[in-house]
């Protein structure tokens, strides 16, 4: 669990450090610019940071806890302790 939330964190980190670069550079030129220059910088800032933390992301026990495969296929073993 511990884990999981620094993954969070680390996340979040990225995109206040994409936000920021983009707002300051945004706001070179006006307030509105920096408006959109922040949530752009954000966006590139969470996308970058969901890039570099790969498969092994926040979401991605819950998906591969299930206990069922990828392919489609059922599981034999099921089928064994379902009739015993």
């Amino acid at each position: 669990m511990g884990s999981r939330i620094r993954t969070a964190i680390g996340r979040a980190k990225y995109a206040a450090v994409g936000a920021a670069v983009g707002a300051a550079v945004g706001g070179l030129w006006s307030r509105n610019a920096a408006s959109t220059g922040g949530a752009l910088g954000g966006l590139a800032g969470a996308t970058v940071a969901e890039l570099k933390s790969g498969a092994d992301g926040l979401f991605a026990s819950e998906e591969d806890g299930d206990g069922e495969g990828g392919d489609g296929e059922g599981d034999e073993s099921g089928a064994a302790d379902a009739a015993a």
